[in-house]
Parts: C-alpha cells; structure tokens; sequence
C-alpha cells in the first residue's frame, strides 16, 4: 500500500482496506477462471506476502500444465508477485510439466520474484530428478520453510537495491 493512503487510513481501516483488497483480487481471479473455464482443482492462500497455490491433483497432465503455468504467470503482474507451489498432492507429472516448473521459475526470477516449490512426494522428486529439472527449481520440504525462503529473498532484494544505489542519491 502506498504511503500517502496508509497515512489517509487511520489504524484498523488500512488493515480492512487490505484485507478487502485481497478478496477483491480473489474474486478477479476466480471470475476469470471461471471465464477461461479453467478444469484443475488448485487452492490459491493470499498471505501478505506471498501466494500459495495447492495443487489439488493427483497427476498433472499435459493439458493441465499450460493451465497452471497461465495461472502461476499471471502472478507476476500482481501486487504480491511471489509464490509457493505446494505439490502434496500431486503423485506424478510428465517431463511437459517439469520443464514448464524450470522454464516459470526462471521468469519469476527473472522479474525479482520468487518461485518455490515445496512438499514434493518422493515419485515426484524422482521425476524431476530424471528429467533433470530438480536441481534448477527451489525446493522446500515444507510449506513453512518455502514462506521463509520468501520472506529470505525478500530482504537479500531490498538490500540488494540499496547496495546498488549510488552513494549520496
């Protein structure tokens, strides 16, 4: 939120401004799925700052892996860029998917984002491994330690930008 509405929000309104934001950012993109007439069960979690997405799949198919790359692309044009692929459910994926995985998550790195990838199954890792994607993606076992590398990310590019920044100016 930007400074000159944060001051003109007194207390508790700028954190309801906030959190209406959020839903109305959820309804934006729920419609447009709808719209699209997108098929894959996913679940999407708004945290302040970063996104979740759940895939609620067992397998990714190929037709489904354009459909999630659109979905997870499309948060890179959003307030909050970075996200977290939790992959709990998913107990397999094509060599289509895994090279979509690699080729997302170095756009969002690409544009100062973060992209992590957490709670792999074994089968899956394995695959990612044969199709020699697994060492480029960044991996977490678990979602918490997925928010932590965000959040990590996050302070290496802002002191980044301040290292970066000519002295005096």
């Amino acid at each position: 939120m930007n400074g000159s509405l944060k001051k003109a929000l007194p207390g508790n309104a700028s954190q309801n401004f906030f959190q209406k934001s959020l839903i109305l950012q959820k309804i934006i993109y729920f419609t447009a799925i709808l719209i699209a007439g997108y098929q894959m069960n996913v679940k999407i979690d708004t945290k302040e700052k970063f996104t979740v997405i759940t895939v609620d799949e067992a397998e990714i198919s190929a037709n489904m892996t354009e459909e999630l790359q659109k979905m997870m692309l499309s948060y890179l044009s959003a307030d909050i860029p970075h996200l977290i692929l939790n992959m709990n459910q998913v107990a397999s994926i094509d060599e289509t998917t895994a090279g979509m995985l690699a080729a997302v998550h170095q756009e969002f790195y690409a544009n100062n984002a973060s992209f992590i990838v957490c709670e792999l199954q074994k089968k899956v890792a394995g695959q990612l491994e044969q199709f020699e994607v697994l060492d480029t993606l960044n991996i977490t076992p678990t979602e918490s330690e997925g928010w932590d590398i965000v959040q990590m990310e996050e302070i290496e590019r802002e002191f980044l930008k301040d290292f970066d920044e000519p002295a005096g100016g």
